[in-house]
This record gives C-alpha cells, sequence and structure tokens, in this order.
C-alpha cells in the first residue's frame, strides 16, 4: 500500500467513525487528516514529476549514447585490444629519467626520434625502440610473422 492508498484509507476510517468536529479532538484529528491529504497529495505530485524526468533522462542518456558511439565510436585504426601493438598511434609510453628519476611520457612519434634531453634536468636520454609485438592480429610487419 503506497503513501496514497493509506492516506485515502485514513479519510474512510475518519469517515466512517463519524468524528465529532465540533469537539476539540475532533477538530484536531479532522485538521491533521486535511493536512496529511495536502502532504500526500504534494508527494504524489513530486512522484509524478520525478516519474517524468526520469523517462525524459533516459531518453536523452540513449541519445547521448548514440551521439558518443558517432564521434567516440571505435576506431576502424584499432586493430585489437593487446596493449604491446605496436601499430597504435595513440599508446602513451612512460620511462624514468636515470638521472632524477623523474617520470617522461612519449608518445611513438617521441620514440621514433631515438633520443630527447630529460625536461627536468636535461640530462640526454637515448632510446632504442623495437616492437616486440606478439599479436599477430594487429600488426603488419614482418617482425610479427617471424620472418
Amino acid at each position: 500500500m503506497d503513501i496514497c492508498e493509506k492516506i485515502a484509507y485514513i479519510k474512510g476510517l475518519a469517515e466512517g467513525l463519524s468524528l465529532d468536529e465540533t469537539t476539540k479532538e475532533g477538530k484536531i484529528l479532522a485538521a491533521v487528516i486535511d493536512l496529511l491529504g495536502d502532504i500526500t497529495d504534494e508527494i504524489c505530485e513530486i512522484e509524478d514529476g520525478c516519474d517524468e524526468l526520469m523517462e525524459q533522462i533516459d531518453a536523452v542518456d540513449e541519445d547521448l549514447s548514440a551521439v558518443e558511439d558517432i564521434i567516440y565510436g571505435e576506431d576502424e585504426d584499432d586493430c585489437c585490444d593487446c596493449d604491446d601493438c605496436c601499430d597504435c598511434d595513440d599508446e602513451v609510453y612512460e620511462i624514468e629519467c636515470p638521472a632524477c628519476h623523474d617520470t617522461i611520457y612519449l608518445d611513438a612519434d617521441m620514440l621514433e626520434e631515438e633520443g630527447m634531453v630529460c625536461p627536468n634536468c636535461g640530462t640526454d636520454l637515448e632510446f632504442d625502440f623495437d616492437c616486440d609485438c606478439d599479436c599477430d592480429d594487429c600488426c603488419d610487419s614482418d617482425d610479427a610473422d617471424g620472418e
């Protein structure tokens, strides 16, 4: 039984008992029942409004999901889900400077330069990046096929 049904039941009880509203107690009970009825009406309106808002939010969420699929949909360039894929251009690698132990984040283009200067301490850093990728699904290079 929800709150609307409960107040209707109480109002029915009060009417069935034929409360004498001329007495002090009868006046108080009638006023309390009327107040409960008003509160219940407000709560029911709020619940109805919340239900409508939830429906609208669900509709907006579905629309947003469709837009996200269009904008951020799976890239056709993504070849697989492996983290070691060497063809993924948006991979970020991190290295630690041996001199200052600062963590430096690099992308594939930076790795191709085979070296850089540490932005924190100025130490010359050299790196030799070879793809040791073992996922045949994503690499078209000869290294992946073992040739």
